[in-house]
């Protein structure tokens, strides 16, 4: 079956009930065998599913878990041991599951692939046609989507069984409670529209196209009092989870973005997406949009274009099937408080929290400044207002007194005295220094074995033979020590 329908329409509960109704009189899973498989793209759209089936597999007794990357293999590992019944997993991930030899596809009655088109989009086709090769050819496969176009036809044709599509709407729809607009807006003004559009009331996502990009907007944003969370691929899969947990409970009302959030991430209550970068492809901008006005709220969506960027965005914005409106905006303009309500920005910057107690975040890797929560700075607005450190004046004695600092020093040139010996450590000449002695005085007789008189060997260690080198001006470059036994 093809499923497609309106962004934020239910298309998880559409494909989730059916599952854990088939499943509720099938028994207990086989460890290691789950029953059920849903492929997603990405970690969050995996948690989103889990947490909106597993409340309901579990009044029916069943068991449903997640197994996606950047999260350890353990609990994942004991998990399936105990034995699974739905399985919500990313492809990289449920294939190194199945190469240790810790999860088999050999009982699925139900595969289904949800966001099919990303995944082809973000390179994972040949890893879902391996995993949908090793599933029973006489189970139930089901594709959904909010669009679906020819880049899913290969797994159609290859794993659908004369499917039958269900379509809500036609790919290129937009939803009836959503408002967008185009932001025509001059190019030394943008970071201050930003700046105003995020003081705004309410929760508000920006999309911009590359990780380097969110990163430094969530800075740019918390140096005028603006608190962002950043989230994107890069970061680590707990920093992920925690960002877009608190913007949930509301700790921060704005999250800068790459795509990896533009796709399947519901967070109730927002109330405007803000394409600071305006996405090249249309399926984007649905996605995108599809972030607000999900089951049935209202919305705003708004693009900030660029006179370079007007022809390329037009012709993106027909492709959507979506007729925006167009409006020249200023900072400081009624225009755009009206249709963003923004605001202006507070100025006292916010800085993030401290890393956690071992420093570390869940995989072991440190934490980077961009990559903790913000709190309040206070009053001070800069490491520059921090007070001086006292600074000890030339010729002052207040330093703490130490042994090693008052012992005396002596020198050979520009080296520190190591403790050498006296003759390399003085400073007479070659011909003052006392004639070499071969053998010390206070040293027992040996015999031409080495031998002492009480039958002891020689220490080879401690008695080298002995090199007379002063012919040629040199010292001998082996010798022993007086007093050595």
């Amino acid at each position: 079956m093809l499923g497609r329908g309106q962004t934020g329409s239910g298309k998880t509960l559409a494909f989730g009930l059916p599952i854990i109704i088939r499943l509720t009189n099938a028994g207990k899973a086989r460890p290691g065998h789950p029953a059920a498989l849903i492929l997603v793209p990405t970690r969050e759209l995996a948690m989103q599913v889990n947490d909106v089936i597993a409340p309901l597999a579990r009044t029916a007794g069943l068991f449903s878990r997640t197994a996606f990357g950047g999260s350890p293999y353990d609990k994942q590992i004991r998990d399936l041991r105990r034995g699974v019944d739905i399985l919500v997993a990313t492809p990289g991930r449920l294939g190194d599951l199945i190469e240790k030899g810790e999860c088999s596809l050999d009982d699925i009655a139900t595969t289904v692939l949800d966001e099919a088109d990303q995944m082809a989009d973000m390179g994972f086709l040949p890893d879902v046609t391996a995993l949908m090769e090793k599933t029973p050819s006489h189970g139930q496969r089901l594709l959904f989507s909010a669009t679906l176009d020819g880049d899913v036809d290969t797994l159609v044709r290859r794993f659908l069984h004369d499917p039958v599509t269900h379509s809500v709407d036609p790919s290129a729809a937009a939803v009836s409670t959503m408002a967008h607009h185009l932001l025509l807006i001059p190019p030394g003004q943008k970071n201050d529209i930003v700046a105003a559009i995020g003081a705004r009331d309410g929760r508000t996502i920006m999309f911009v196209r590359t990780q380097m990009a969110v990163d430094r907007l969530a800075d740019q944003l918390a140096m005028v009092g603006v608190r962002a969370g950043a989230l994107h691929g890069g970061k680590t899969q707990r920093v992920r989870t925690r960002t877009l947990a608190e913007f949930r409970e509301g700790r921060m009302n704005v999250l800068v973005a790459t795509d990896v959030a533009a796709r399947g991430i519901h967070v109730d209550g927002v109330s405007l997406v803000v394409h600071i970068d305006p996405p090249k492809d249309a399926k984007d901008y649905l996605h995108r949009a599809g972030r607000t006005a999900r089951a049935g709220e209202t919305g705003t969506v708004v693009t900030l274009v660029l006179p370079r960027q007007r022809k390329p965005t037009y012709s993106m914005i027909e492709r959507a099937g979506v007729t925006p409106g167009r409006t020249e905006v200023r900072i400081g303009g009624p225009e755009l408080g009206e249709l963003t309500g923004a605001r202006q920005p507070s100025g006292v910057p916010v800085r993030r929290d401290e890393p956690a107690p071992n420093g570390r975040d869940g995989r072991g890797d440190r934490n980077r400044a961009g990559d903790r929560p913000y709190r309040d700075r206070g009053e001070r607005s800069s490491w520059s207002e921090r007070p001086p450190r006292p600074r000890r004046e030339p010729g002052s004695d207040d330093r703490p007194r130490s042994a090693h600092r008052d012992a005396p020093r002596t020198f050979t040139g520009d080296r520190p005295y190591r403790g050498l010996h006296d003759e390399r450590a003085s400073h007479r000449t070659h011909d003052e220094r006392a004639p070499h002695r071969v053998h010390d005085d206070r040293s027992p007789v040996r015999d031409s074995a080495g031998r002492r008189p009480d039958g002891a060997v020689r220490d080879e260690h401690r008695h080298r033979p002995v090199r007379d080198d002063r012919s040629h001006g040199h010292r001998p470059r082996f010798e022993r020590r007086a007093g050595s036994a």
